[in-house]
């Protein structure tokens, strides 16, 4: 075993050649004139928010996107200087320490405004003014347009007005473009009023999916997730631009096999005895479990890798332990090393795959698991 990997019985090891192949897709993707930020926001999507910002910053991205002022100026205190846009909602106490350490500010109504209106900085807050232009989220409406003109002309010495932006709703399925077309064409309204009053800004709209299927919207900036993990914002896309575009998984998650032991036909096995054992069979036992990200509706239908081959998980997921079925796979020993997500020799099991067994996104299944996991990058 690895020297990082001694006594630890779980762990994620994260493949730095496919962030810079994913990376590099999103770069040929867009013109140059057009920026990169790298989402990194909830501990950049289970892949640890520092470590995954540092590859990106040494990859050479432009801006960095995180959820709230924690996670930027966690970024901060690391020596991250890249710009770095807050997406989520920014309590009033936290303003002025974002402004401190250059922070850009989403603001998406009024009350968010003028809460950084209402106080003194030593310098110009930077804001990115949200537009909601259809998924009924985050954002200015159509109906505050003319109000938050004219307000943003009046205070135009007191912040710096850099970014303007709006997400898209149902960008995930080239087959049906209609309302992401709307979205667009209501953004470029909004886009055309400011700049006719004289306002300049970075404007962004799309995300993994927009920045895939969309060209017209990549705008000033793309705001790239979980793509650069490598995975596809949606089945349909995958099955649309696998062909033209390979994105390359990121995360493998890895533990030890902590015992194994054979027991008859008829045994019942895990809490509530949810399974009942119909032949002779080799149960090993892995000593991660619900807590540690692997859900409890993979019980009795989930499947690990041993050796490269499936291994069927038996029972009740535990909250620490599961145990499996490795009666087919020759050669299994106490300290073997086991893949619950990714590949191992000829096998593999997708985040896909455990989302659709989870009836879940694989956005909840990568980002779930366990941050106290280590994270171990490898070249």
């Amino acid at each position: 075993m690895d020297k990082e990997k001694t006594g630890l019985r779980t762990w994620i090891e994260i493949d730095r050649k496919a962030i810079e192949h994913n990376y590099s897709i999103f770069c040929k993707l867009t013109p140059p004139e057009t920026k990169i930020c790298a989402v990194v926001k909830s501990n950049a999507y289970g892949f640890d928010l520092m470590q995954f910002s540092k590859e990106l910053v040494r990859l050479g991205v432009d801006w960095l996107a995180v959820d709230s002022v924690v996670e930027g100026l966690r970024l901060r205190r690391e020596g991250i200087d890249k710009p770095i846009l807050v997406l989520g909602h920014t309590m009033p106490e936290r303003i002025s320490e974002a402004v401190e350490k250059g922070l850009c500010i989403s603001v998406s109504n009024f009350e968010a405004l003028d809460s950084v209106l209402s106080q003194s900085f030593e310098k110009k807050p930077k804001v990115h003014i949200k537009i909601d232009t259809g998924m009924t989220r985050q954002g200015f409406l159509d109906d505050d347009q003319k109000s938050l003109l004219a307000k943003l002309e009046s205070v135009k010495e007191k912040i710096d007005f850099e970014g303007l932006f709006t997400h898209f709703a149902d960008a995930k399925n080239p087959s049906f473009p209609d309302s992401t077309k709307k979205q667009i064409e209501l953004f470029n309204k909004w886009r055309d009023v400011f700049q006719s009053n004289g306002f300049t800004f970075i404007s962004h709209a799309s995300a993994s999916s927009g920045a895939l299927l969309y060209p017209e919207a990549h705008f000033d900036m793309v705001r790239i997730g979980i793509s650069l993990y490598g995975l596809w914002p949606s089945l349909e896309a995958k099955a649309y631009l696998q062909n033209r575009i390979n994105l390359e998984p990121v995360m493998s998650w890895k533990a030890i096999l902590s015992e194994v032991k054979s027991v008859p036909q008829g045994t019942k096995v895990g809490y509530g005895f949810t399974e009942t054992l119909h032949r002779d069979t080799k149960v090993a036992v892995c000593p991660i479990g619900y807590w540690h990200g692997f859900s409890r509706k993979l019980s009795g239908i989930g499947s690990v890798l041993v050796n490269g081959q499936r291994a069927k998980v038996l029972g009740r997921v535990s909250m620490d332990m599961i145990t499996f079925d490795v009666t087919d796979i020759s050669d299994v020993s106490v300290g073997d090393e086991v893949v619950l997500l990714g590949r191992q020799k000829d096998g593999e099991i997708t985040a896909y795959e455990m989302a659709g067994l989870d009836d879940t996104s694989w956005y909840e299944t990568v980002t779930r698991i366990n941050p106290l996991i280590k994270r171990i990058y490898k070249s």
